[in-house]
């Protein structure tokens, strides 16, 4: 999908597909370089768009491997069927709250890592917190979690726009969360690098760490 394709896409229907262009290849090297793909069974990636970081994993898995990409946009579910032949790549057109469901009707209970390119800024707290509830109990102990933030990090509530605090929500259901900064990004971006899954939201405070620069 050319990039006009991709800025025509958000436009339209920028609740589901959250970027006004699609992830550089040094947010997708930010994200994909803490996530153990090399020895990984099962993968998923959620709000996988046109593709970018997909087929950069599908270049780092074994090849008995499965990546499971659940995309609501039916037209970037189309593209990705269409343009990328590789048979350990399952496009689930699904919401990712469905993500237990969906690991269950294919017979899979944990997986090795996950990343996430939803802006999450845009759903409401109830839908956050039902995400990564799924999130966390689809993780195996010692798997890792991704998922990235635009720097400006905006969120919707109550009709308004505000800040959203996304390492405080993701320290909630981890244990351990890493926030690294990638200027070289439309537009520059967080990634938070998380492990040690919490069953559940504790609602203890956690300090925030210091940025890293990419």
């Amino acid at each position: 999908m050319n990039p006009a394709a991709f800025v025509a896409e958000a436009i339209a229907d920028f609740g589901t597909v959250g970027a006004i262009a699609p992830s550089s290849r040094y947010l997708t090297r930010a994200m994909l370089r803490p996530l153990p793909l090399g020895n990984a069974r099962v993968v998923v990636e959620l709000g996988p768009g046109t593709g970018v970081m997909t087929r950069a994993m599908l270049d780092l898995l074994p090849p008995d491997a499965t990546l499971l990409t659940f995309e609501i946009n039916p037209r970037f579910a189309r593209h990705l069927r269409s343009t990328i032949k590789d048979p350990r790549l399952v496009v689930i057109h699904a919401r990712a709250e469905a993500l237990l469901e969906e690991l269950s009707r294919r017979g899979y209970r944990h997986v090795d890592a996950m990343l996430s390119s939803l802006a999450m800024g845009l759903m409401s707290d109830r839908e956050r917190h039902a995400l990564l509830s799924e999130i966390s109990l689809s993780l195996r102990k010692k798997a890792i979690f991704t998922q990235y933030q635009y720097l400006h990090g905006l969120q919707f509530r109550d009709r308004q726009l505000s800040k959203f605090d996304m390492f405080g929500l993701l320290v909630r259901y981890f244990r351990s969360v890493q926030r690294t900064i990638t200027w070289r990004n439309l537009p520059p971006a967080f990634v938070f690098t998380c492990r040690g899954a919490r069953l559940s939201a504790p609602h203890d405070s956690i300090e925030a760490p210091a940025f890293t620069k990419k």
